[in-house]
């Protein structure tokens, strides 16, 4: 076997299982099809250590986002990576989101987040003199990090550790063989080549779905959908009247979480994401000005300040979604799929938002599925 090891995809939760499993097994490949890590769904998101409230009982991404937020939180502590457990809070405008708040309180305690605090209007106030809301929980463990400065950590660990990284190489096939996978490879400049390798971890993220269909798993309920999410930036000095997130009650079903307000590591605030499922899989990456109107109106609920002026188009990202539009919440799909005839194949897909805050929780998982 040339590799005792290959990973497909190098964002945040392909590094972090590279940086893992390369700390315990010779000859790992991290391959990458861009020129760099992280070009896709981990570079462009809120960058939110989330605290686990909205998720189903039992599902992997409450477990996994509970146990991702411990270790995410040590890691940047313990390797100097900028975070800020800012806090956030869920806020409630009219009667009927009051109601709603108390149920995500209870789904949250049940998920085992044992912190969230129930405010009225005077103590929100207090925190966020500037905000409208009739009530909110407060989730104090709820926090942003600098992704790029952890992925690069993450990079560098894995090349100290003696995994290679393979960036600027596209997969183009995996052939099962007797005692693995022959795994082919097109570069940069249209060169291909195949190598083998003993185990294959899928963490492709929006091509999750395709490179386990070249290895032969055909399954029409892992098939991604794209959802694009797009993002307005709230201009200074507008910026300094919020010091924590602010997140409105979740849509239905949560296809997405509201209109929120994020803040990053240097201070700015955007608005965002929207939902716009795509009818074909294409990386659009453009954000549509004429959606400013429609930010503005749902954030004004809760941000009264805000004048359509304060706003302009930030960027996008897209969610590589399994839940179809109007379906039930999906779980994380991460298996090792001897079941179906492919040993030592382990798949990684849907994995959307907590996909951040648990890629470190997810990386230990993977490697007890290994060991089994």
């Amino acid at each position: 076997m040339d590799a005792e090891i290959t990973i497909i995809g190098a964002g945040a939760v392909g590094l972090a299982i590279a940086e893992r499993l390369s700390a315990e097994f010779a000859n790992l490949y991290l391959v990458e099809r861009h020129g760099t890590f992280g070009q896709e769904t981990s570079s462009r998101n809120s960058e939110v250590i989330h605290a686990g409230i909205y998720y189903t009982r039992n599902s992997l991404k409450s477990r996994l986002c509970l146990e991702g937020k411990r270790l995410l939180y040590e890691y940047c502590a313990a390797n100097k990576i900028p975070f800020s457990r800012c806090g956030k809070l869920i806020v409630a405008t009219d009667e009927h989101e009051m109601s709603v708040i108390e149920g995500l309180k209870e789904n949250a305690e049940v998920n085992g987040v044992d912190d969230l605090v129930i405010l009225e209007r005077d103590e929100i106030s207090a925190m966020e003199p500037d905000i409208f809301a009739l009530r909110a929980i407060h989730s104090p463990s709820t926090g942003i990090i600098d992704s790029h400065s952890y992925m690069k950590r993450l990079e560098t660990n894995t090349l100290n550790n003696g995994g290679a990284i393979v960036y600027g190489s596209e997969v183009t096939g995996i052939r099962r063989t007797g005692e693995g996978y022959v795994v082919m490879l097109r570069d940069a400049d249209g060169k291909t080549f195949g190598y083998s390798s003993k185990v294959i971890i899928n963490s492709a993220g929006l091509m999750s779905d395709k490179v386990s269909g070249m290895a032969g798993i055909e399954d029409e309920s892992l098939r991604i959908v794209f959802s694009k999410g797009e993002y307005f930036r709230l201009n200074p000095p507008k910026n300094r009247l919020i010091s924590r997130l602010i997140y409105p009650v979740p849509l239905h079903n949560l296809e997405g979480i509201g209109i929120h307000v994020t803040r990053d590591m240097g201070g700015g605030v955007k608005l965002g994401p929207d939902v716009t499922w795509m009818a074909s899989n294409v990386y659009d990456y453009t954000v549509d000005p004429r959606k400013r109107d429609s930010f503005f109106s749902s954030a004004k609920k809760f941000l009264p300040f805000l004048e359509p002026g304060d706003l302009s188009p930030e960027m996008a990202g897209i969610r590589p979604k399994i839940q179809k539009p109007g379906e039930p919440l999906r779980d994380f799909y991460i298996r090792e799929e001897s079941d179906r005839g492919f040993p030592g194949f382990i798949n990684l897909i849907g994995i959307e938002s907590p996909g951040l805050t648990s890629s470190l929780a997810i990386a230990r998982y993977v490697r007890g599925l290994i060991s089994k």
